[in-house]
């Protein structure tokens, strides 16, 4: 047995502290606590908490020792929101750069929209949940306070659709997303679709009040069109595709490129999805949308097209790691939004430097990357003015966050 004090956190959320032999990591511990148990490499994997921190709360949910989905459920929301403000401090400070930031935008319990549930056949029937903490195991989360109660009421779709679709020996993800006329599910990882499966698939359809089912890399069935409101529009993303994942947090966001974006009367939406930002823009200006799937703009371009009241918006289908817009196709826009996937946008930073854009609004879900590209923005003249972490994830280390740069 060891004793040992917690520095800090790391950015998986355990504890951070200095051992007999070295650095160990303590999951569920918070700084300044003193613990206790035995360590195994650089692991203490059963904590027993001696002096427990301040911050310490009792969690909320009664599977959150052994479910993998939330990692903080322990701390208090204010300690929360301290240390991910602290994790893109750090990061910023990497690179020598610091700036002002906004107060937090948290979601609450019970708002994510979308899961990816896992789930498994066993003899009698089959499980459907999260894994459980750094395991392969599935465990039934029948009260999840983290997802919508109407996602939440899915694990029995899912297990259906797990004794349909699941090999005994392998396991099923099902994304389930709401959406306007009902639960919009993606399947992978399961047996070939056939027409008994087709089938099948109707029937829980049905049972279950889907509005669409997608099996591998194929429409099962629509029931009814599975659509998403963004501004005015009304949008039927390909399945899968990517959106925010609180309706609280997307409106954060959002709120928060609209003022960027300000007055601007030609904007470039870079990484744009569906049309997240695109669609609610074109209600005051033109907007050339970019992303680099080909479902994705279709689905954005239909939208604009049945919306009334938006202003002109063009879509390109274009990989913008491989084949960045240059600057002189850039130097149009008066304002551009750029929300890249986790390994940030480094080539399309490089070109927006040399376009000179006035306005830029960065969103982003990885503070390393983002900070990489900031540096890289400051470093050719733009400012950093303001930054807002908008925790989505609620009890877990996913840091997003939303940013302001300026040039003259």
């Amino acid at each position: 047995m060891e004793q040992v004090m917690i520095e800090r956190l790391g950015h998986q959320g355990d504890g951070i502290a200095q051992g007999a032999d070295g650095t160990v990591f303590v999951p569920g511990a918070l700084p300044g606590e003193v613990v206790e148990g035995e360590v195994a490499g650089d692991q203490m994997a059963a904590p027993r908490i001696l002096t427990p921190s301040s911050m310490r709360v009792k969690a909320p949910c009664r599977h959150a020792r052994s479910c993998g989905g939330c990692q903080l459920q322990h701390a208090r929301e204010d300690f929360t929101e301290s240390w991910k403000q602290q994790v893109v401090r750090n990061a910023l400070s990497a690179h020598g750069l610091e700036c002002d930031f906004r107060p937090c935008a948290i979601s609450a319990p019970q708002t994510r929209r979308r899961a990816a549930f896992s789930a498994t056949r066993t003899k009698k029937g089959a499980l459907a949940g999260f894994h459980m903490k750094r395991s392969d195991v599935i465990i039934s989360v029948p009260d999840c306070l983290l997802v919508d109660p109407a996602l939440a009421a899915a694990l029995p779709l899912v297990e259906e659709l797990a004794v349909l679709g699941a090999s005994r020996k392998g396991e099923i993800s099902v994304l389930v997303t709401q959406s306007g006329s009902g639960l919009d599910v993606a399947v992978t990882g399961g047996k070939e679709l056939d027409a008994q499966l087709q089938s099948d698939l109707a029937a829980i359809a049905r049972a279950h009040g889907c509005a669409r089912i997608a099996w591998g890399d194929e429409v099962a069935l629509t029931r009814m069109p599975a659509t998403q409101v963004m501004g005015r529009a009304e949008v039927v993303p390909p399945p899968g595709a990517f959106l925010q994942a609180t309706p609280e947090g997307e409106a954060a966001l959002l709120a928060d490129v609209r003022e960027i974006v300000g007055d601007a009367g030609h904007v470039v939406d870079l990484f744009a999805g569906c049309g997240t930002f695109a669609l609610p823009l074109a209600e005051n200006a033109r907007v050339h949308a970019v992303e680099g799937d080909k479902a994705m703009t279709a689905a954005l371009d239909k939208g604009w097209r049945m919306a009334k009241g938006l202003r002109h918006v063009t879509t390109e289908a274009r990989d913008l790691f491989r084949n960045p817009l240059l600057p002189d196709e850039l130097r149009r826009f008066e304002a551009a939004v750029i929300d890249p996937p986790r390994a940030g946008a480094e080539a399309q930073i490089a070109q927006l430097v040399e376009a000179r854009i006035p306005r830029i609004a960065h969103v982003s879900c990885n503070p390393v990357t983002f900070a990489r590209d900031a540096a890289a923005l400051v470093g050719a003249g733009y400012t950093l003015d303001w930054l807002r972490v908008v925790d989505q994830f609620r009890w877990s280390t996913h840091v997003e966050l939303v940013a302001a740069f300026t040039r003259p």
